[in-house]
C-alpha cells in the first residue's frame, strides 16, 4: 500500500494578507506577503532568506511552532478515516472482520483551536523586490533582509 495521503490545512492571514513565519536559524518570528496561487507578482525563488538575520533556507523550512501543531492535529481527522478506509479494504473478503464507519477503531487524535492571526509588526518593502512585501517587528526595522535575495536593506 504506497497511497498517499495529502491533507489541505488552511492557515489564517492578517488583514493585510500576510502569513506569520519562523526563521529556522534565529527561531525569530516575521511575517511574509500570501500571493494568490498563480499570482505573476510573485516572485520565484529556490530558499529564501530570513529578512531578521538574513540567513537562508528550504522553502518548506519557516513552519511556526503553532502551525506545525495546528497542521498535524487537522490532519488528523482526515487520518482517521483514511486509516478506516484501508483497513476495510486490506480485511475485505475476510469473514467477521468489518471495520464499518461507527467502529471503535479511533486513532484519537483531536482537531485544534484555529488558529488567529493578529495584526502586528510593521510592513517593509525591499527596494530590490517590492512585490515581495514583509513585516517585521518594529524593533527590527534598521536593518532588514530581503526575502529573495537576501540583500540588507534600512526600512
Amino acid at each position: 500500500m504506497d497511497e498517499e495521503i495529502r491533507v489541505p490545512v488552511s492557515l489564517p492571514l492578517d488583514s493585510d494578507g500576510f502569513l506569520r513565519r519562523e526563521c529556522p536559524t534565529c527561531e525569530e518570528e516575521f511575517k511574509w506577503f500570501s500571493h494568490a496561487e498563480g499570482d505573476d507578482d510573485a516572485e520565484p525563488a529556490s530558499q529564501y532568506f530570513c529578512p531578521l538575520c538574513g540567513a537562508p533556507a528550504g522553502l518548506d523550512s519557516w513552519w511556526t511552532p503553532a502551525q506545525l501543531e495546528y497542521g498535524f492535529g487537522s490532519a488528523g481527522g482526515a487520518l482517521d478515516q483514511a486509516m478506516k478506509d484501508a483497513l476495510t479494504d486490506a480485511f475485505k473478503g475476510i469473514k467477521g472482520m468489518k471495520f464499518e464507519p461507527n467502529s471503535s477503531f479511533s486513532l484519537d487524535i483531536e482537531t485544534p483551536d484555529p488558529l488567529i492571526e493578529p495584526d502586528d509588526m510593521v510592513i517593509v518593502e525591499p527596494p530590490c523586490h517590492p512585490n515581495e512585501p514583509l513585516k517585521v517587528p518594529e524593533a527590527s526595522t534598521e536593518r532588514v533582509f530581503c526575502l529573495i535575495c537576501g540583500a540588507q536593506f534600512a526600512a
